[in-house]
Order: C-alpha cells, then structure tokens, then sequence
C-alpha cells in the first residue's frame, strides 16, 4: 500500500470513530470502554508481532511509560469522557484542529520546533474558534453544562496526546511502529483501570455490558480500525514523513466526523459552529503551511 493510500485509510477510519466511541459508551463508562479498547488492542498487537516474528524488546522504558500514559491514558481517559457528554462532530473538530497547533507549541518547549508569529496568529485563530463553539452550548441549562464541561476535556485531552507525540517521537526511529504501539496500548490501558475505579467505580454490570451490541460495534471499530489499522498506520507515516505531515489526516477526519454525527445522530449544526470550525481548520491550514526551514549542513 502507497503512503498516500495508508494515510486516506487512516484518516477515513479515524473520521468514523467517533460515533461508535459515544454509541458504546451509553451503554459501558467511557474511562471503562476505553481501558478495554486498549487492553484489546494491545492483545491484537501482540499476536500480529508474534506472527510477523518481531520481538517486543522495548526502547528505553521511561521515555515509553511517558509517552504511554500521556497519549493513551492522560488523552484516552479524558477524550472518552468528554465525547460521552458531548456532540461527536464538535469533539472532533476540537481535537483534531487543535492537535497541529499544540504539537508546535510544544515541540517549540522541547527544542524541536519554533515559535513564530504566524504560528502565534494560528494560535490565536484557534483560540477564537474555540470561543465560538463553546458559545453554543455554555447556557445555563444541563445540557449545555454537560456539552461545555465534555469540550473542555476533549481540549485538554488534545494537549496530552501533543505532549505525548513530542516524548515519544525520537521512539518512532529506533523501534518498531507495531511494537511500539504495543507496550503504549498496553502500558495506557493498564493506567486507565483504576483511574476507571476511581472515577466510575466497580459494577458487575459493567463487564456483563461488555456483550451489548453497542459496545461490541463500538469496541470493533475503535480496537480493529482505530488502533490495529489507523494507529499503525500513524507511527509509520510519523517515522517515514514526520508528525507534522502525518497529522495532516486532522483536514480529513473533521468532515468525516461531523457528516456521520449529523446525519446518524441528528446532531446540531448551526452558524456558530459552521465559523467556529472554518476558524480552527484555518488556524491548522495557517500553522501547517508555514515553510519549514532546511537545516545547514555540518
């Protein structure tokens, strides 16, 4: 499969993940679902390593503990908990518009990228977009309460996924994609089991909603495509043309996000979401575009 081919699937299934994910977690605790995604996948990556004969020695430890808990655990537990309480379309679009820009300001923390003021403007366009679609669904009602709340953990979450793409990024050139995605699958989902305890609490029913269909779509979709197939796919691109171009998927997956919540989901899409959006993916398209600088030569 060509690059080009590898990032479309990608960007495709992780457009599709979104409803599924909220669908599932009516019926399971979002933190509970998502230890479970990656306990799954983990087990998947482990059989597909032991049948391509790769061995699972891991890189150095700490930096791979860091990274596993910061993308899969820190991003994971809050983005499942904040897509459970809001709407899919608007989760996405905030995730995934974002996500270019905290990679940049991060990065720029870390020595690995710069701060400019067209990465500043972007920024600030970012800023703005999410000021327009909070404003929706700030009201005084619960609803509204609920929908904002979910929205401020999917943005926090964002942030973590960065941070974790900044640790583990060197891990991409010294280590197997697949295996890597292993021990961060495993590692994250192991960390998310008492976070769950704690915030959801211990049910037997729990584990018997394990067997509803909901969840059994739900856990199909983001174990097989999101994590096996999409994820993989993203360490390779990360490895081979950088998480810059790699996270270009974040034009794509938006569209694809918000027409599936829209026309399965009956989810609301007014003016403010509409600008608000053309506000973020013009903050990306500003802060992606810019002309990278060609190192000197030695």
């Amino acid at each position: 499969m060509s690059r080009i081919a590898a990032f479309s699937l990608m960007a495709l299934i992780w457009g599709l993940t979104w409803l599924p994910m909220k669908v599932a977690s009516e019926a399971i605790p979002p933190i509970f679902l998502a230890s479970v995604r990656f306990l799954l996948a983990a087990a998947c990556f482990y059989l597909v390593a032991l049948a391509q004969g790769l061995g699972l020695r891991a890189g150095p430890f700490g930096r791979i503990v860091a990274a596993s808990l910061l993308v899969n655990t820190g991003c994971h537990g809050l983005l499942f908990w904040g897509v459970a309480r809001a709407p899919t379309g608007l989760s996405a679009i905030v995730n995934l518009s974002l996500l270019p820009i905290f990679l940049m300001v991060i990065g720029a923390l870390y020595g690995q990228e710069r701060i400019t003021m067209r990465r500043m403007g972007a920024i600030g366009l970012g800023i703005l977009g999410l000021v327009l679609l909070f404003s929706g669904r700030t009201g005084v009602s619960q609803d509204g309460i609920m929908a904002a709340s979910g929205l401020a953990a999917v943005v926090v979450a964002t942030a973590s996924y960065a941070w974790g793409s900044v640790v583990s990024r060197p891990l991409t050139l010294s280590m197997s994609p697949l295996v890597l995605a292993f021990w961060q699958s495993l590692i994250g989902g192991i960390a998310l089991v008492p976070i769950s305890l704690v915030v959801e609490g211990y049910d037997p029913a729990y584990v018997r909603a394990l067997t509803d269909g909901r969840v059994i779509l739900g856990l199909s979709v983001l174990v097989l495509g999101g994590s096996l197939v999409a994820f993989s796919i993203y360490l390779s691109l990360v490895r081979d043309w950088g998480a810059f171009r790699a996270g270009l998927y974040s034009f794509v997956s938006p569209v694809i996000a918000v027409a599936v919540g829209v026309i399965f989901a009956d989810e609301p899409f007014g003016i403010a979401e509409a600008v608000g959006m053309a506000t973020m993916l013009a903050a990306t398209a500003l802060s992606l575009t810019e002309p990278r600088r060609v190192p000197a030569q030695a």
